[in-house]
């Protein structure tokens, strides 16, 4: 789906799309007309065009992948690259204190997500102009675009919590008077269900062979995280005041039956490979491209700063792991995360890898100084690689990158970038969803087999970990949690394994503060962590978390000005 479609565009108070004014009997050169849009040459091209919004995105705060929100405020990573006044609205979102209701970045965000889903609107009112028999895929168009505008509300939703619904039966003159307190909170969520509901049952199982379309297996896991997310109901202060079960129900019910479909990949290290991509374990990923005849190719673009700084790369050293999360990796003599005192001591040498109980995944999510990078073992990470050492330490990520000699690698001067895929949604995620709502239904017993799953594949996940000699590069030990022998699986004990292993599974890809806005601990979780994490990174010693505020970002002031201040502000941010 590389196909482009020049449309004209009309930005209203949402900055949403529309349609071009015909007030002549001729088209003017470089729109398009209303006859020309009523046909399905036109509603494929308008479909092809929302997709083409998975992957438009740049480095300068547009980025889709959701690293600089999900990661930077959770304690899993520092910013990075050449300090604080270096991309400096990432810093805010790092340090929270200094967060304003103006920050440029938050408001293009904003904006971009709102394009993407006109641009699914717009191909919704041209295909519901035409009939079935001349448009045979009329209902899967259909709920390929409401599908895809869930998507991009659900994503709005994590940032800024309240957000106006536009649909495609929305004049675009009537954008201006829709609140986003039109709904209250689970009723926008219940929305965004509906949404992925309707693609759920109307999309088929296959789409032709076309990876990158949405299909109804897809539709479910995103049904399931929707419902998941639901169903932890808060009130305006963004304090968790009830878990519905009815809710985690489901999840359970339409992860069970994605079971028989998906499976997890043979070694952890697949999912962060190009030769490996859409493979068992992807469930909804980008799509992105190289030598497609376009310029660059569509390309990982919200990746690209996140390089070392050497000859083989060159720029531009962002996205750090923290201490914090490199001392999550270690393991206790029986094999089981260090729940408690895991902060106390810190690990950071490569030697202290090869001599410390570690989990596998350490090494597939962080570079270490003295270690293959990205498993060349000829290719030893070091400290010259690294930007500033003295303000973000020496760590770097490493799932997101790509080696300088695979072919899906590509330098866009001066940045780097590459055609490797960017997962949404993957199914050892789909698994702990399950995992977490048994837990929360009181089912934890059943949870456990689910957990030791992940466990087992990353304890086997270990053959690219060596140097040149094939010697491991670590100490790994991982073991199952047994009942009754090396812990008491009782529902608060379930919880917490459950909650370390999201952290270990997906650290780095952009999901863990908004897991802990989910269970309503990031309060107390992230000002724990900026407590110690103050006496090792100095810029972070004015940082708090203010709770009932920073859970979610402020509704960008230029929004509320466009509004004409219909939009209200969340709460904490007037």
């Amino acid at each position: 789906m590389k196909k482009s479609i020049y449309i004209c565009y009309t930005v209203l108070s949402l900055i949403l799309l529309s349609s071009c004014s015909d007030y002549l009997d001729i088209n003017p050169k470089g729109q398009l007309g209303e006859n020309q849009l009523n046909n399905v040459e036109a509603a494929e091209n308008l479909v092809i065009a929302a997709y083409s919004s998975l992957g438009n995105e740049n480095y300068n705060n547009k980025t889709n992948s959701l690293w600089p929100y999900g990661d930077l405020r959770s304690g899993d990573a520092y910013k990075g690259g050449a300090g604080t006044g270096d991309m400096e609205e990432w810093n805010l979102y790092e340090t929270f204190v200094s967060m304003r209701v103006d920050v440029g970045g938050l408001d293009q965000k904003w904006y971009r997500q709102y394009v993407a889903i006109s641009r699914a609107n717009n191909a919704l009112r041209v295909i519901n102009g035409l009939n079935a028999t001349d448009y045979p895929k009329k209902d899967i168009r259909t709920a390929e675009m409401r599908f895809l505008r869930a998507h991009y509300m659900f994503e709005l939703k994590l940032l800024f919590k309240y957000i106006p619904f536009v649909d495609e039966n929305l004049a675009p003159e009537d954008y201006v008077n829709i609140s986003n307190r039109e709904y209250s909170d689970t009723e926008q969520w219940n929305k965004i269900i509906d949404e992925f509901r309707f693609a759920a049952t109307t999309l088929p199982e296959q789409q032709e062979g076309q990876k990158g379309r949405a299909n109804q297996f897809m539709a479910k896991a995103y049904l399931a995280k929707a419902l998941l997310y639901a169903a932890y109901e808060q009130n305006e202060q963004h304090q968790v005041t009830g878990i519905n079960s009815q809710k985690l129900e489901e999840v359970v019910k339409l992860v069970t039956e994605l079971e028989g479909r998906y499976d997890l990949s043979q070694d952890f290290a697949f999912n962060f490979l190009c030769e490996y991509e859409n493979g068992p374990e992807s469930i909804f990923a980008v799509q992105n491209s190289l030598n497609d005849g376009t310029e660059f190719g569509r390309l990982d673009w919200s990746a690209m700063l996140n390089y070392p700084m050497n000859n083989e790369y060159g720029c531009c050293g962002f996205h750090q792991p923290s201490q914090n999360l490199v001392n999550a990796f270690k393991t206790d003599n029986e094999g089981l995360p260090q729940f408690t005192g895991f902060n106390n001591l810190d690990l950071t040498t490569a030697a202290q890898v090869k001599t410390q109980n570690v989990d596998p995944r350490l090494l597939h999510t962080v570079a270490i100084v003295g270690l293959p990078y990205k498993y060349k073992t000829d290719f030893i990470y070091q400290n010259s690689w690294v930007r500033q050492i003295e303000t973000y330490g020496n760590y770097m990520s490493l799932k997101e990158v790509v080696l300088y000699d695979n072919p899906c690698f590509k330098k866009v001067n001066p940045f780097m970038s590459s055609s490797k895929n960017r997962d949404i949604i993957r199914f050892d995620d789909v698994l702990l969803w399950k995992a977490e709502s048994l837990i929360e239904l009181g089912r934890h017993t059943q949870a456990l087999p689910i957990i030791n799953k992940i466990r087992k594949r990353a304890a086997e996940s270990t053959f690219r970990l060596v140097d040149r000699e094939g010697a491991s590069t670590g100490q790994f030990k991982v073991a199952a949690y047994v009942d009754g022998v090396n812990c008491t699986w009782n529902q608060n004990y379930a919880r917490e394994a459950l909650r370390w292993e999201r952290r270990l599974e997906f650290a780095m890809e952009g999901f863990r503060f908004f897991d802990l806005v989910r269970w309503g601990i990031a309060d107390t979780y992230i000002n724990a962590y900026l407590q110690k994490e103050k006496t090792r990174r100095n810029y972070l010693a004015a940082s708090v978390f203010k709770k009932s505020r920073d859970e979610y970002f402020p509704i960008p002031l230029s929004q509320i000005n466009f509004s004409k201040k219909l939009y209200v502000q969340n709460f904490g941010w007037n």
